[in-house]
Formats: structure tokens, sequence, C-alpha cells
């Protein structure tokens, strides 16, 4: 069964909403889980969903690791059904899926997504954030890749650059499926050798 919560009706059609009425229930629990952050030991994979090239890469990962995934985006989207997929469709409001996931993310978890100034905040709370491409952000690169995004942005609102980035290819998928292995296992042998929390 599909987790599915629902941050916001706009742009929902009211059948959708009608069908899974029962469903709205998980706001509320995801604003608890949310405040039980500090003390959770799973890693949890946030997918800015929108325009996201490998969800079913993600899927995949996830299911063989035993993860959570939540699939955010504007407007209600497919997923597998499948008790560790939460479904979050968070309405048409500018930047309301960055919003969201950025709120919730933070150390231990895993963000997907393209969008730069999104990757700056995760990175920010602590967590992992890795493009749809493979590469990774990281504290090191997020300031330069940050100025690097808004002159681009800049130069093409001028007219000087006319050309978007470059098309998504087989081997990025690869190398999307490698960088996603690899950090949630580097996640978990961190947290292997952190101390167990004091319980009393």
């Amino acid at each position: 069964m599909v987790r599915e919560e629902y941050a916001g009706a706009s742009g929902v059609p009211a059948s959708v909403l009608l069908a899974i009425g029962a469903t709205m229930e998980y706001h509320a629990a995801a604003n608890s889980r949310q405040m039980m952050t500090p003390n959770q030991t799973t890693t949890r994979i946030y997918v800015d969903a929108d325009a996201c090239p490998v969800k079913d890469e993600i899927y995949r990962v996830a299911a063989r690791h035993g993860l959570p995934v939540s699939v955010v985006a504007g407007q209600f989207i497919r997923v597998p059904q499948d008790p560790l997929i939460e479904r979050v469709a968070v309405g048409s409001g500018m930047d309301a899926a960055d919003d969201w996931i950025a709120e919730r993310a933070g150390k231990g978890d895993i963000v997907i997504t393209a969008d730069i100034p999104l990757a700056s905040r995760c990175i920010k709370a602590g967590a992992e954030v890795i493009a749809p491409n493979g590469k990774p952000f990281t504290e090191q690169s997020i300031g330069m890749t940050l100025a690097v995004r808004n002159l681009m942005t800049d130069l093409r609102s001028s007219g000087e650059i006319t050309g978007g980035p470059k098309s998504f290819a087989p081997r990025d998928r690869s190398a999307f499926l490698s960088a996603l292995d690899q950090t949630i296992r580097r996640i978990q042998r961190q947290r292997a050798t952190q101390p167990a929390p004091n319980q009393s």
C-alpha cells in the first residue's frame, strides 16, 4: 500500500482527493515524524519528483536497502504500490515542493534533485544530495555551483546564451545508480561506527 500525504489540494483533481481522502491523516503524521528527526536512525530518500528521470532507479535501490522514500511533486503522480513509498502532492505554489523537502531533509537523509538552490538548502541541513545524472552536490562544491547557475541564468535572460543543459544520457543513469548505492552504504557505515544513543 502506498503511503500518501497531501500538503495542499491546489491543482489536485477532486476525484483524486475523494478517492484518497482517508490518507489525509498523513500530513499530521509527517509533522510528528519531523519533530522526531533528531532521534531517527533510518535514512529517508527525498525525491524532487517533477521531471525526475530516475524515479524507477530510486525505487529499486531503496527497496534493496529497505529505505523509505518520499516522492514529492506539485501534482498527483503515480508511484509503485509499496509501504515504504510516500507520495506527496504539495500543490502548484511556487517552490512548494522545494520547501517541503528542505524543511524535512536532514543529516543521514538523501535528496535527489537537479535544482541547485534546493540542493544548497538541503546540504546546509546536513543531507546528502545527488543530481539525477549521479553528480553529488557537496559543501565544497555547492557555492561555486550556485554562483555559476546564477550567472548562467543572468546570461540567458540577457540573450547572450540560448542553450540549455545537456540532455540526459544512458551513462547518466548508470552513474546515478552507482552514486546512490555508494552514498547509502557510506551513511550506513558512518552510523554503524556511531555510539548507541543514551536510553536513560
